[in-house]
């Protein structure tokens, strides 16, 4: 973790009203001041931030070293679009500020946008670059808006100011882009292709649900908040199918299985005791009909077997001709044709 103070430099002139970045340019800057803010402030608790406007008739400190949000969003609060940018004056004034930070031990660090045409000739830039340089000020400039008009001087003027690569230039075309994503992917907060002290900043990697949580906290909360009661919905359902699923012992195995079960080719499962319901069923179906008739002999006997036996053909999954079924059969037969003749002696003693 750095301990860095940084100076944020807004470039408010009237340039930044252009809708060529989303919603604005002006807008596209204050948005990515939070996000900076953030970034510095979450990645070492001692670290501060000002923020400097540098259009008008003279550039602004709206915010001193701070380490507090709410001293940021108060004094940008009355931030309005004003006048022309003076790029290089407001690179100055954020050097006095970092000169006269609180804590000496602090690396010194300047993030300037520029969202308009810059005024100062490259030779000047250049000799502010090499001054920013000698007294240990880092320099990152984001260029966007007017990007031709700008790119050759401010490149000259980074590596003036460079020093072990921890000053940057990022330069970023007009499109449906946020701006904030572009820094966020850049060396400036240790995005890919970093190499300089930010190694570790905030921005680098994807975040949770694509939200960054410094700029929508309340977003990336609430989607934070509905993953885990989905997760917990989840666990809750598993843990209630583990204790409805029904379990058996296995001679071979030991281990729990589902009851047993015969697979049809069109897939269908059939219970084996649903099964031996059925049997039943059409077995006592076939002693109603053998009750019904008395003196039919042997001839009703056949005849009832072959509806005994008809019937269990019919029967899905069930063979008739399995030696377990005609063996309940035969048992049934001789069991009835018993209980036939012991109600014939019955009725002779009756007589």
């Amino acid at each position: 973790m750095v301990l860095e103070a940084t100076v944020l430099v807004i470039d408010n002139s009237e340039w930044s009203r252009n809708g060529d970045y989303m919603p604005t340019r002006y807008q596209a800057q204050i948005d990515s001041v939070r996000y900076l803010f953030g970034v510095k402030t979450k990645d070492n608790p001692e670290n501060t931030v000002g923020v400097i406007a540098n259009a008008g008739e003279t550039p602004q400190v709206l915010v001193s070293l701070t380490a507090d949000q709410g001293v940021m969003l108060n004094g940008m609060h009355g931030l309005t679009i004003r006048g022309n940018s003076r790029f290089d004056t407001g690179i100055q004034i954020a050097q006095l500020v970092l000169k006269h930070r609180a804590n000496k031990v602090q690396k010194q660090r300047i993030i300037a946008f520029s969202a308009s045409p810059i005024e100062a000739d490259e030779k000047s830039l250049v000799r502010l670059g090499k001054k920013l340089k000698k007294n240990g000020v880092s320099v990152d400039v984001i260029n966007f808006g007017e990007n031709a008009a700008n790119e050759e001087r401010l490149t000259a003027f980074v590596d003036a100011a460079n020093n072990n690569d921890t000053s940057h230039l990022l330069t970023v075309p007009p499109g449906p882009h946020v701006l904030s994503e572009q820094i966020r992917a850049s060396p400036i907060v240790g995005g890919s292709g970093s190499g300089g002290d930010g190694g570790t900043g905030e921005g680098g990697g994807d975040f949770d649900f694509g939200v960054d949580p410094d700029i929508d906290p309340e977003l990336a909360l609430a989607l934070r908040m509905s993953m885990q009661e989905e997760e917990e919905r989840q666990r809750r359902e598993n843990a209630s199918q583990q204790q409805d699923a029904p379990a058996g012992g296995s001679s071979e195995t030991g281990a729990k299985q589902p009851a047993a079960a015969n697979v049809q080719d069109d897939g269908d499962v059939i219970m084996e005791d649903d099964e031996d319901e059925q049997i039943k069923r059409a077995i006592q179906m076939s002693l109603m009909d053998s009750d019904q008739g008395d003196g039919a002999g042997s001839s009703k006997d056949a005849e009832n077997e072959d509806v005994v036996t008809s019937l269990l053909g019919s029967l899905p999954g069930v063979d008739p001709n399995n030696p377990e079924v005609q063996r309940a059969l035969r048992s049934n037969t001789k069991k009835e044709k018993n209980n036939d003749e012991s109600k014939g002696k019955d009725k002779q003693s009756d007589h």
